[in-house]
């Protein structure tokens, strides 16, 4: 990559009592190397593994047009693949099998990605579904691989009933750090949570695809998406001054994904936050930081974001500030770009507790938690509105699945504040 740039928008006025410092970073990577491949996307030349892993249980076959969609969406994504990348299929069920190639990650180039089809096209569904299995193979496979940039592509269609929690856990501990993946639900008969769950581990998204004609479409998306990433194994280090304690971190931008719990501790005031791979791109971090604190007048810098690849080597750096004054007029001002992310934050937890309640039959706080006049279009299909004039709603009293879990999985996916020119 040749820039890296970090902006920091926040107020840095608290006043005289206030100890609480927020700030949203916006990181954008540009100008990596190779030539433009699809629209939007620069193709890279950074070293690449791909591992596609395809649900094949039983359950797949009914109706038989998941599966044949599925073989469909990875031809599509194998087709997408650019000449030298390492990869492999995997076809998942109460264990994980490898497709192809026989033995290791195949590189791609037009015999190999024939062969792969061929071997595509003759995946069987029978079994049951293990997740942790499949995750665990592909690690296996991109272990062979140290230097590339390893990405895969997950898609089920069922619940993860032929091994426990705790196995799935475990399995996504060792996964941790491994590989990015991004996850699919075909169907309706997968759970949002278990399969979010899989995705914030392995610093991926996760999306329903309802119709089975879609699936090619998306698969070919993430892959060209995978193809465009230049930096591996990129890392947000947070600098914090003697006393403070940082609240949180959290990716806001283009979705919702909470890196608190992955801090690293990298120095002796200096903490590192995984965010994964990255091509030419830009994403929002919130950083809120606890300061002691100050007389009015004094000055201090809260924090400093670095984003840093191995072995340490700083791309760029922003800086976080707190000044105390006794002028409530900056104090109590608002930063648009943190208001913004905290009120889709909010929404993101509404929604998520107000689905869970309705399932529970708590039909009093899903209707308190969805009834936010804000969220229209996300929720039309799920919610009515009773009283225009008051903006009261009340809950459908029938739901598709499909609408439900839609909602569910878009609900972390955040529209990106418009910056001020």
């Amino acid at each position: 990559m040749t820039g890296f740039a970090v902006e920091v928008f926040q107020n840095e006025f608290l006043p005289e009592s206030g100890v609480d410092v927020d700030a949203i970073v916006t990181v954008t990577a540009t100008g990596g190397p190779g030539a433009t491949g699809s629209p939007g996307v620069r193709a890279s030349t950074a070293e690449a593994a791909e591992v596609i892993i395809i649900d094949c249980s039983g359950s797949m076959d009914y109706p038989p047009t998941k599966l044949r969609a599925a073989k469909q969406a990875t031809a599509a994504a194998i087709d997408a693949l650019r000449d030298g990348v390492s990869f492999a299929v995997v076809a998942g069920a109460h264990d994980a099998k490898l497709i192809y190639p026989q033995a290791g990650l195949a590189t791609a180039d037009a015999g190999s990605r024939q062969g792969a089809k061929r071997a595509v096209t003759v995946m069987r569904a029978d079994g049951g579904t293990a997740i942790g299995q499949w995750l665990l193979l592909a690690r296996q496979l991109f272990a062979a691989h140290p230097t590339a940039i390893k990405h895969a592509i997950l898609l089920t269609d069922g619940r993860n009933q032929h091994e426990t929690p705790k196995q799935l856990d475990e399995a996504l501990r060792a996964c941790h750090g491994a590989f990015t993946a991004d996850c699919r639900g075909i169907g309706t008969d997968w759970e949002v949570g278990e399969l979010r769950r899989v995705a914030t581990a392995l610093l991926g998204t996760v999306d329903i695809v309802a119709e089975p004609d879609e699936l090619a479409a998306d698969f070919q998306a993430m892959t060209n998406a995978a193809m465009g990433k230049q930096l591996a194994e990129v890392n947000l280090r947070l600098w914090t001054p003697q006393g403070a304690e940082v609240r949180f971190v959290k990716q806001v931008a283009p979705g919702m994904l909470d890196l608190t719990d992955r801090r690293v501790d990298s120095g002796a005031r200096t903490a590192d936050y995984p965010t994964g791979s990255w091509g030419d791109e830009s994403r929002d971090y919130h950083v809120s930081v606890r300061v002691p604190a100050a007389g009015v007048g004094e000055k201090m810098l809260a924090a400093r974001v670095s984003m840093v690849v191995p072995p340490d080597e700083v791309l760029a750096q922003g800086r976080v500030l707190a000044v105390w004054t006794d002028d409530d007029a900056l104090s109590t001002r608002i930063n648009r770009e943190v208001a913004h992310y905290t009120g889709q934050g909010e929404l993101a937890d509404a929604i998520q507790e107000g689905l869970a309640a309705r399932k529970t039959g708590d039909v009093e706080t899903a209707t308190a938690k969805l009834g936010n006049e804000d969220t229209a279009k996300l929720l039309a299909k799920v919610v009515e509105v009773a009283d225009p004039v008051t903006g009261t709603v009340r809950l459908r009293s029938r739901v598709a699945s499909v609408d439900e879990m839609t909602l569910d999985t878009r609900s972390t996916k955040t529209a990106r504040v418009k910056k001020k020119s």
